[in-house]
């Protein structure tokens, strides 16, 4: 199911569109915007059953949630499941939303990454790529192969890494979020948060130790 038929498949009552309806009205006639709305307006609108709402939440969030769940899981199919759970999820339960209590981001985040750890703890085996062919030629391209290959090798590492240790990590260095804002999302201490990132560091130095100083040198400080 694709994210344009989110609302489809959960439509609200006629009478809770037609308050959104009125909402959207009055916000027009007040010289307002729907897309330039703030994320609590919108869930507002959400809760009522807005569906162009809903709609414009999605397409502000959806990319961010995405690069979150594939960083973390690795697997494009599985990160567009978890990020299109998580919004399916915000539409099935509008109602019971809460202004004030979380950002959406906030949320938005504890969702993707909580789900993340549930398909992390599963088994699975994971088919091999096929080695890529060898371009020819050029400087430029030797060097694109080698940052591919050191990518690839920071990628593997990370991805031995704890759970929670991962999105840590993912969290701080990809999504740029203070301790605090982390702790929030995983619902945690800022305390054990430092603790996730350092053991974190340390276990990404010891693994790519033998990995060349291209990578090393990334993780010494912390």
């Amino acid at each position: 199911m694709g994210f344009a038929t989110l609302t489809r498949a959960s439509a609200g009552p006629g009478e809770a569109k037609a308050t959104a309806h009125t909402g959207r009205k009055r916000m027009r006639e007040a010289g307002g915007d729907m897309r330039s709305a703030s994320d609590d307006d919108l869930l507002q609108f959400i809760g009522l059953g807005d569906e162009d709402a809903f709609r414009i939440l999605v397409e502000r969030h959806v990319d961010r949630g995405y690069a979150v769940a594939f960083r973390i899981l690795r697997n494009p199919t599985d990160a567009e499941d978890v990020v299109q759970d998580a919004f399916l999820q915000l539409w099935t339960r509008r109602t019971a939303w809460q202004p004030g209590r979380a950002r959406f981001s906030t949320w938005l985040y504890r969702v993707v990454t909580n789900r993340c750890i549930d398909l992390l703890r599963r088994p699975r085996v994971e088919a091999m790529d096929d080695l890529p062919e060898v371009p020819a030629g050029g400087a430029d391209q030797v060097q694109t192969m080698m940052q591919e290959e050191v990518t690839a090798l920071l990628n593997a590492a990370m991805a031995q890494l704890a759970g929670q240790q991962r999105i840590a990590l993912i969290l701080s260095y990809h999504e740029n979020l203070s301790n605090g804002e982390i702790a929030e999302i995983m619902e945690t201490s800022v305390f054990a948060v430092e603790s996730l990132l350092k053991r974190g560091r340390q276990k990404l130095r010891q693994l790519l130790r033998n990995k060349g100083d291209e990578i090393t040198t990334l993780f010494t400080n912390d």
